[in-house]
């Protein structure tokens, strides 16, 4: 069984369907199609707000767009130094955005906190020409480690970026796994929180290969379907980008498929809790695990062929994804291989 990520996974059967279902005839190119042109509306419904939508190709493409439609040139970015666009981004951002900064900053178990956000805002030389500007703020939903910010925490972060007018900006690669976990409406932990612009990610619960940049003011999002242009992520053939967002929101399958991973998540982490001398590094909370364990519990477990990445640290640790496919029988057998080298 292949732990490494959710990325590693095929495709749900109802999103491959529905990308056969749309190469079917000829349709207007460039995103002038009816399926595209439906998700405006079924963004809204589900964020029960008016919306601007933007499919797009890429969690890195979304992320990046996101900021440069909410930061200039001479801007700062904050976000937690786990952050996906601050390690995994190869400096997008910055480039979309014509030569912003970011700005990372700790936070425990990969969150910001509002307390060390509003030091380093009001330290920013906000209004001073010779400096950099703060222009926004970035968070990961859910976080790098695996945990989840609540509607409280998200309130308190965009209180400072109103108060300082920074737009918020919100990774969602995992946002299905976010919502599922917290049982709350989406709107709960975006605009009604705060959020200006989300990356709403589908590619790691079960899509092909989609996200949407939603922006929760249509007018923010004026130049956005330049940027989009400018940045490569205008296809041609829009329809299957929208094709498998339409099917992934479709009887709440982006639900559905998250509440299996985050299922699978805590069921590892209840076995794996009752192997001696093994150690959740964060809360549980969605479908991410950070274990430290012996070396040779890691070691056996590779000879038997299960799959997860390596993290640096003082003592030997790994990281664990479940995803919508993971089987019972996968978590089981991960749990029993633990437990036998454990004993040697």
């Amino acid at each position: 069984m292949d732990f490494r990520s959710d990325n590693v996974t095929g495709v749900a059967p109802e999103i491959m369907a529905a990308v056969v279902a749309a190469s079917e005839g000829s349709v207007s190119s460039y995103g002038a199609d009816e399926i595209t042109e439906r998700l405006t509306k079924r963004f809204a419904d589900l964020f029960e707000h008016d919306v601007a939508v933007f499919p797009v190709a890429t969690g890195t493409a979304a992320n990046a767009l996101s900021l440069a439609a909410i930061t200039p040139p001479w801007g700062v970015i904050y976000c937690h130094r786990l952050a996906h666009i601050e390690i995994d981004e190869c400096g997008a951002p910055e480039f979309y955005c014509g030569g912003a900064r970011l700005a990372p900053l700790d936070g425990a178990d990969g969150k910001l906190q509002a307390e060390d956000l509003m030091g380093a805002v009001a330290s920013g030389g906000q209004g001073v020409v010779h400096h950099m500007q703060p222009a926004a703020i970035s968070i990961t939903q859910a976080s790098e480690a695996g945990t989840i910010y609540r509607p409280a925490e998200i309130a308190a972060i965009a209180e400072i970026a109103r108060s300082h007018h920074l737009g918020l900006h919100m990774d969602g690669s995992r946002f299905a796994n976010a919502v599922a976990s917290l049982g709350c409406h989406p709107a709960d932990i975006t605009w009604r929180a705060g959020v200006d612009v989300l990356s709403f990610g589908a590619t790691k619960n079960g899509a092909l290969g989609v996200e949407a940049v939603v922006f929760f003011d249509p007018a923010k999002a004026v130049d956005f379907a330049f940027r989009r242009k400018r940045g490569g992520h205008l296809f041609s053939k829009m329809r299957f980008l929208s094709a498998q967002l339409e099917a992934y929101l479709e009887n709440d399958l982006w639900l559905r498929n998250a509440t299996q991973a985050n299922t699978m998540a805590a069921r590892l982490a209840r076995g794996l809790g009752q192997v001696p001398d093994i150690r959740l590094i964060h809360p549980v909370e969605a479908n991410e695990l950070f274990v430290e364990l012996p070396e040779s519990v890691l070691q056996g477990l590779e000879k038997e062929g299960y799959r997860f990445y390596r993290r640096d640290g003082a003592k030997p640790s790994i990281r664990l994804v479940t995803a919508f496919n993971t089987r019972e029988s996968d978590i089981e057998g991960f749990v029993a291989s633990a437990r036998r080298h454990g004993k040697t």
